[in-house]
């Protein structure tokens, strides 16, 4: 059987691939920019009534209200944040802003290494949706030093999110999905090549696809 190419990206499509990521996270800014316009200090406005409304909400946690920083005080006993909230805020922000820059590091590396053909436009596209979520959110976290949540579905009481929430959630979901019931062994392998196989790979038509 004849191999298949191993298609690198190309700068062109380097470069279309994060501008479409910033544009992502421009979008995200931008509605939480309107959600402190136009939600902070009001009542919640209901979209559905008793369903979906949009609440402000300033998070000074992960996504969904999650908290690590605080499972690893109350893990070891931390007291020194009890009495100093402006310091304990600022490791919550400093622990999560770092955790994020390893994480979008890590995904940078991984999508620039992903193949650029169709099989492995779903995992590109999720790396992608991953990156524009975490960058969303690590962007408030630097400027404000909160997140600026504003989705609430009010029937089931889930835990107010926003556009980059989504981004990260939908991405994760589909990862998840496509790992278990899309692609196969032989697809990582691919992906992430025995050491000894590398040299031959690398030798294997290298044609880019714009």
């Amino acid at each position: 059987m004849e191999p298949r190419k191993f298609c690198r990206k190309n700068m062109k499509v380097l470069i279309i691939s994060y501008a479409c990521t910033a544009i992502a996270i421009i979008f995200d800014q931008v509605t939480k920019s309107l959600a402190a316009a136009f939600l902070r200090g009001r009542d919640a406005f209901a979209i559905i009534p008793g369903v979906f409304e949009l609440r402000y909400l300033e998070n000074d946690s992960a996504a969904f209200s999650l908290d690590p920083v605080s499972l690893i005080k109350r893990a070891f006993d931390i007291t020194y944040f009890d009495t100093h909230p402006a310091a304990f805020l600022a490791a919550k922000m400093t622990f999560l802003t770092v955790l994020t820059l390893v994480v979008v590091f890590l995904l940078v590396l991984l999508y620039n290494h992903v193949q650029w053909e169709r099989r492995f436009l779903p995992l590109n596209l999720i790396i992608l949706g991953l990156i524009a979520g975490a960058i969303g959110n690590m962007i408030d976290r630097l400027a404000r030093r909160y997140v600026i949540d504003f989705f609430y579905f009010r029937l089931i009481n889930f835990p107010i999110f926003n556009v980059a929430d989504i981004y990260v959630t939908v991405s994760a979901v589909a990862l998840i999905i496509y790992v278990i019931f899309f692609y196969r062994e032989e697809d990582f392998a691919r992906i992430f090549p025995p050491r000894d196989k590398n040299k031959k790979i690398d030798g294997e038509d290298g044609g880019e696809d714009s």
